[in-house]
């Protein structure tokens, strides 16, 4: 598999990407990597390789630009450019860690959209109790969403889960603020009778509240409450940690109490670690576009490509074209 990345998106760039690069070649052995970035910055950290190549440039998307106007006037950007190597054939897959917006935009007009997908959609693993995450999607790819939209997204959320977390029969939920089924808007009543007429395994409503339990293993909702609820989850789980360090801290007895308690903590945290997941896949491409998280490091951006490499390798667009065609043609019928 080739990867394009961008190595000067994201907080930590370029140190972060590359250590992580370097992860992943160390890891997959047919994995080679196209470098898009400032050449100098690059090789300050990454050693000459036959499975690198590095394409230089000098400019950047900053997290600020406009998404659209910073996609058509910065052509020779390295989120772009990196894109640019998908659409021309020369690799894979894409991943940035850079402006969430830019990617969208440059996935939808560079890769493009396949066809019979009605909106792409943004979409992250999100930890669970238990460890084994759930698929939230949208995030954010669209604010407003129709019910066909909404059960297409069910639909590539449970080919994801199939061939990447190879789980036998996803359990798809749709976000609500109740769990009987005529709970909710009128959009949410539409895409519930979609969801149960499918051959989808459809386990009805599911509240916010219930996510982090593994209520489902796929969460489809609009990107506009998609979004609050991973702001939320994220939120909730920075400021926990830091009212947890600032009271085990607070007094001799609590450092020998946490001191003691260390391993326990540190398995907690990595239950609740999104850089364990990977990053947010653009589903409804015609090839994987991956957003990683905009604060990721090197562990972080190795979970993306993970993911990315796995979607390749689980033909998982080819499948979601498979899963589209076939529906559209039971609609026919």
């Amino acid at each position: 598999m080739k990867l394009a990345v961008d190595a000067m998106g994201g907080d930590h760039a370029p140190e972060s990407v590359l250590y992580g690069c370097k992860e992943a070649l160390n890891t997959y052995k047919d994995l080679s990597i196209i470098l898009v970035g400032d050449e100098s910055k690059i090789k300050a950290y990454m050693e000459p390789s036959d499975r690198v190549e590095i394409i230089h440039t000098d400019v950047q998307i900053e997290a600020e630009d406009s998404p659209v106007k910073a996609v058509r006037r910065k052509k020779d950007s390295s989120m772009v450019l990196a894109v640019q190597q998908v659409k021309e054939g020369n690799a894979d897959a894409a991943i940035s860690a850079g402006n969430t917006g830019a990617l969208m935009t440059a996935g939808l007009l560079i890769v493009g959209r396949m066809k019979g997908i009605e909106r792409p959609a943004l979409s992250p693993m999100l930890p669970t109790l238990g460890g084994d995450g759930f698929l939230l999607l949208d995030v954010g790819a669209n604010m407003e969403a129709k019910a066909s939209h909404l059960f297409q997204y069910a639909l590539m959320g449970d080919v994801y889960m199939k061939k990447v977390r190879k789980v036998e029969k996803p359990r798809i939920g749709l976000l609500n603020v109740g769990t009987e089924a005529g709970k909710g808007t009128e959009l949410t009543k539409e895409v519930y009778a979609l969801l149960e007429n499918s051959n989808m395994e459809f386990v009805g409503n599911v509240e916010a509240r219930d996510l982090l339990e593994g209520a489902a293993d796929v969460v489809v909702c609009d990107g506009f409450s998609g979004n609050l609820v991973l702001k939320s989850i994220e939120g909730t789980a920075l400021s926990l940690f830091s009212l947890l360090k600032e009271e085990l801290t607070s007094s001799v007895k609590n450092k020998l109490a946490a001191g003691v308690l260390k391993p326990s903590f540190k398995r907690v945290k990595q239950k609740m670690d999104y850089s364990e997941y990977g990053g947010a896949g653009l589903f409804g491409l015609n090839a994987p576009v991956i957003k990683a998280h905009g604060s990721s490091d090197e562990r972080a951006f190795f979970s993306a490509i993970k993911q990315a490499k796995l979607m390749h390798d689980e033909k998982v667009a080819e499948t979601i074209k498979q899963e589209i065609v076939a529906y559209e043609s039971e609609k026919e019928m």
